[in-house]
C-alpha cells in the first residue's frame, strides 16, 4: 500500500500526521467489537443498533489511519467520509465497498439529523458491514 495518498491528503489537511501508536490502535479496535456487540443487542431500538454498528466501522477505519501515522482533521467537514474512503490506502477495502460503506455513512447522517427510520435491511448491512471490516483488521495486525 503506497502511503502518497495519505500524504498528498495531509498536505491539504485532511489529515493531521500523528505518532503511530499500537497501543491507540488496539483500543480503537476494543471500542470497533464492544460497538459491534451492542449492535447485536435485539433489545436496543433499530437506530441504536445501526449507529453501534457505524461507530464500529469508524472506529475500525480510524485505528487503521492511526496505524499509518494519521488521523482526519475534525475541524474540516466531512471527516467520516474521508475516514471511510481512506480504508482503500489503509486496508486495501475495493472501491466498491467503499461505496457500500458511504451510503451507510449518508444512513446514519439522515437517521441522526432527520429522523429517517434505519430498515432491517440497512441494520444487517451495517452489520455485516461492521463484522467484515473487524475481521479484516484483526487478521491484519494479529
Amino acid at each position: 500500500m503506497s502511503s502518497e495518498p495519505l500524504a498528498n491528503l495531509h498536505r491539504i489537511g485532511l489529515l493531521d500526521a500523528v505518532p503511530p501508536s499500537p497501543q491507540l490502535r488496539g483500543r480503537m479496535l476494543q471500542t470497533a467489537q464492544s460497538r459491534l456487540a451492542d449492535a447485536l443487542r435485539t433489545d436496543n431500538s433499530a437506530e441504536t443498533r445501526f449507529d453501534c454498528a457505524y461507530t464500529s466501522i469508524r472506529s475500525v477505519a480510524d485505528a487503521a489511519l492511526l496505524d499509518k501515522g494519521y488521523r482526519t482533521s475534525t475541524s474540516k467537514p466531512g471527516h467520516h467520509q474521508t475516514t471511510l474512503q481512506c480504508l482503500i490506502h489503509t486496508l486495501d477495502v475495493a472501491p466498491a465497498e467503499i461505496r457500500v460503506l458511504d451510503g451507510l455513512r449518508k444512513q446514519r447522517n439522515l437517521s441522526d439529523y432527520d429522523g429517517e427510520p434505519v430498515s432491517q435491511a440497512m441494520l444487517d448491512e451495517c452489520i455485516k458491514q461492521a463484522r467484515r471490516l473487524l475481521v479484516l483488521a484483526q487478521t491484519r495486525w494479529s
